[in-house]
Protein backbone atom coordinates (compact mmCIF):
# COMPACT_ATOMS: atom_id res chain seq x y z
CA UNK A 1 0.00 0.00 0.00
CA UNK A 2 1.42 3.74 -1.16
CA UNK A 3 0.82 6.53 1.07
CA UNK A 4 -1.84 7.83 -1.32
CA UNK A 5 -3.98 4.87 -0.68
CA UNK A 6 -3.80 5.08 2.89
CA UNK A 7 -4.79 8.28 3.08
CA UNK A 8 -7.51 7.68 0.78
CA UNK A 9 -8.46 4.73 2.89
CA UNK A 10 -7.79 6.70 6.37
CA UNK A 11 -10.13 9.87 4.98
CA UNK A 12 -12.95 7.37 4.02
CA UNK A 13 -12.75 5.84 7.24
CA UNK A 14 -13.01 9.19 8.90
CA UNK A 15 -15.61 10.44 7.00
CA UNK A 16 -17.78 7.18 7.50
CA UNK A 17 -17.23 7.45 11.03
CA UNK A 18 -17.66 11.23 11.55
CA UNK A 19 -14.27 12.30 13.10
CA UNK A 20 -12.07 14.74 11.88
CA UNK A 21 -9.15 14.37 8.89
CA UNK A 22 -6.61 16.35 7.96
CA UNK A 23 -3.31 15.97 6.11
CA UNK A 24 -0.59 18.60 6.31
CA UNK A 25 2.41 17.83 3.62
CA UNK A 26 4.13 20.78 4.37
CA UNK A 27 4.49 19.41 7.88
CA UNK A 28 7.65 17.17 7.34
CA UNK A 29 11.36 17.04 6.42
CA UNK A 30 11.18 15.32 2.65
CA UNK A 31 8.61 13.47 1.42
CA UNK A 32 6.74 13.14 5.01
CA UNK A 33 4.07 14.55 6.09
CA UNK A 34 1.39 14.75 8.74
CA UNK A 35 -2.04 13.66 9.34
CA UNK A 36 -4.64 14.38 12.04
CA UNK A 37 -7.28 12.48 13.21
CA UNK A 38 -9.02 13.89 16.12
CA UNK A 39 -6.38 15.27 18.61
CA UNK A 40 -4.19 12.55 17.46
CA UNK A 41 -1.55 12.95 14.83
CA UNK A 42 1.25 10.98 12.92
CA UNK A 43 3.85 11.31 10.23
CA UNK A 44 3.48 9.32 7.23
CA UNK A 45 6.39 8.87 5.13
CA UNK A 46 5.99 8.79 1.16
CA UNK A 47 6.11 6.21 -1.17
CA UNK A 48 5.01 2.01 0.12
CA UNK A 49 3.37 1.57 3.62
CA UNK A 50 4.21 -2.15 4.90
CA UNK A 51 1.59 -3.73 6.73
CA UNK A 52 3.81 -3.43 9.90
CA UNK A 53 3.73 0.25 9.53
CA UNK A 54 0.15 0.81 8.69
CA UNK A 55 -0.65 -0.84 11.54
CA UNK A 56 1.98 1.35 14.01
CA UNK A 57 -0.05 4.21 11.97
CA UNK A 58 -3.16 3.21 13.16
CA UNK A 59 -2.37 2.60 16.87
CA UNK A 60 -0.93 6.26 16.87
CA UNK A 61 -4.26 7.50 15.53
CA UNK A 62 -6.47 5.63 18.25
CA UNK A 63 -8.06 3.89 15.52
CA UNK A 64 -8.78 -0.37 15.81
CA UNK A 65 -6.30 -2.45 13.60
CA UNK A 66 -9.16 -3.48 11.60
CA UNK A 67 -10.64 -0.19 10.66
CA UNK A 68 -9.71 -0.56 7.06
Amino acid sequence: MNRDTFLRDLRAYCKKTGAPYRFDAAHGKGGHGRVYVGDAFTTVKHGEISNVVKQGLLKQLGLPKDAF
